[in-house]
């Protein structure tokens, strides 16, 4: 038995370091390996989920939060929370606790609950969090099982970023300064969580591995290994996946048609709940007119984007939404049209704003359907005369970019971006609300508009669910005509899974979730 698991052990890492097909491996060891990190819902290389933009499809295999989504992001439901209350006034949440344990055996208490809330609320921590919380007036836990969070003011998104506060273990991490947290290597050497399966090794740029978590409250997890393989990119993962290297990957909507018709594999399909967007730098003059930002709009023809590139499977997007129940009659709808996009440009006098000058694109988005749809809106923008020039970036790198306190705005006057526009339809307040303007939050844009500001503000602060919509309305009328961003479309995404994998749940959740993903129930067959 000794010389087997040492014999399985070579050939691992054989096969990650030398490119030997895993198929053997995964077969002897009930090992899942997968490309959970390629894609807009990945993000390679992150191990901390209070900096964590993306990833969360990765990180809730070992981490948990207290809550999550159900698989189809239709409610909220327990994890380490058993259950869960919210007082009439909204103002008052309370969750009763699992009796779970940390990966090194440490009893899960209200005391971890508290702990992970404060790193979480502390922007010395690197928390990208930190906005979204700080409605929160004071967290109390009144017992081991119980953990009381208190709102200074209703916010009806508290639930939906609660979602994404990873469980994080007191007694390995409170020695940490949080100033030095955010880098410190805990994170990718010994991390502690309470998921399904526990953290084993990490091997630089190559892959992370994890261990099953006998012990887990949920029972025995299926497999013995789950791996995630690092890619340059989703060309790499797909070759990979046909290889029998790993057993899934995202794919881009026009890599589905290879695989629909085989038996081997199973797409999955859904909803991104992402709606992507040119967004302007406000802070660069040449955006300050609104009607070179509607030229921008009038000058890219979306439906064809759609129809060529994306094979239809995406929505052309008016404002941040594209539900119908939270768009408003009236709007506008920017029909492609090139001449009135440089009559637009003519009466701002583009001409003395800026002309041809180059204008830096900045994108995270690095797919073969990125460039290529980059490609397609820098033609389009370039036949009414705005020379912009597209530049994609690593996530880290992006961030580093468009979130410091101090930006150089010559590297991102125009950003093609990505921003959850649901499950909870106040997502797009971090992207948004001038509150959120870096390092406070996220809006990279830097937008500074007060009717927009008084539209989010009211409709998160809204208690009456039953018109919680037509508050949203508002704010997809404000965004309509005042244009923080050239809103293009929402897409579909999707994943590829061998058939050989049973009660594999993923879902293409924005910034990969967390969802109910059910990892100790996962495993292979013949």
């Amino acid at each position: 038995m000794k010389l087997k698991m040492i014999a399985s052990a070579l050939a691992l890492s054989a096969a990650v370091m030398g490119g030997v097909s895993l198929t053997t491996v995964t077969a002897q060891a009930a090992t899942l390996s997968g490309g959970f990190d390629v894609g807009p819902g990945g993000f390679q290389g992150n191990f901390n989920p209070l900096a964590a933009t993306a990833g969360f499809t990765w990180l809730s295999v070992y981490f948990e939060p207290l809550v999550t989504y159900d698989e189809k992001l239709q409610k909220v439901v327990g994890v380490l929370a058993d259950s869960y209350e919210v007082s009439a006034d909204q103002m008052t949440y309370t969750f009763k606790l699992s009796d779970a344990k940390w990966h090194d055996g440490k009893p899960f208490t209200s005391k971890d609950a508290k702990f992970t809330m404060g790193l979480a609320m502390d922007t010395k921590s690197g928390s990208v969090l930190a906005a979204r919380l700080k409605a929160v007036a004071s967290v109390e836990a009144p017992d081991e099982h119980t953990l009381v969070v208190k709102l200074s003011a209703p916010s009806a998104s508290t639930l939906d970023t609660m979602t994404k506060v990873m469980m994080l273990p007191e007694h390995a991490l409170s020695s940490i300064p949080a100033d030095q947290l955010a880098k410190n290597a805990w994170w990718s050497t010994s991390p502690i969580g309470t998921g399904p399966f526990k953290f084993a090794k990490y091997v630089a740029d190559q892959y992370v591995e994890l261990a099953a978590n006998t012990d887990y409250r949920g029972g025995k997890p299926a497999l013995e290994r789950v791996i995630n393989r690092y890619f340059a990119n989703p060309a790499a993962a797909i070759a990979a996946l046909r290889a029998g290297e790993i057993q899934f990957t995202y794919v881009d909507s026009n890599d589905v048609s290879t695989f629909k018709d085989d038996e081997a594999f199973k797409v999955i399909e859904g909803n991104s709940f992402v709606v992507n967007y040119l967004g302007f730098n406000h802070e660069s003059p040449i955006w300050k007119d609104v009607r070179v930002r509607k030229a921008v709009m009038y000058a890219i023809n979306r439906d064809a984007v759609i129809k060529s590139l994306y094979g239809a499977a995406a929505k052309p997007a008016n404002c941040a939404y594209v539900a119908d129940r939270l768009i408003p009659q009236g709007i506008d709808t920017y029909a492609y049209d090139p001449e009135k996009a440089k009559q637009l440009l003519e009466e701002a006098g583009w001409a003395q704003i800026n002309g041809d000058k180059p204008i830096t694109l900045l994108t995270y988005y690095t797919t073969p359907l990125a460039t290529n749809v980059l490609a397609a809106v820098q033609a389009m923008l370039a036949q009414v005369g705005i020379n912009v020039v597209p530049r994609a970036v690593d996530t880290p790198t992006y961030n580093s970019i468009v979130l410091n306190p101090k930006p150089d705005v010559s590297q991102f006057q125009l950003v093609y971006a990505g921003l959850q526009n649901g499950p909870d339809a106040g997502s797009i307040n971090v992207g948004l609300n001038e509150k959120q303007i870096p390092p406070a939050g996220p809006n990279v844009v830097r937008a500074r508009m007060p009717e927009l500001n008084k539209a989010l503000d009211t409709a998160l602060a809204e208690t009456d669910a039953s018109k919680r919509d037509a508050r949203y309305q508002d704010v997809c009328k404000v965004m309509n005509s005042d244009l923080p961003w050239a809103t293009l479309w929402v897409a579909n995404r999707y994943g590829v899974v061998s058939s050989k994998v049973k009660d594999f749940v993923w879902t293409p959740a924005p910034g990969g979730g967390p969802y109910q993903a059910h990892p100790e129930k996962w495993s292979l067959g013949e």
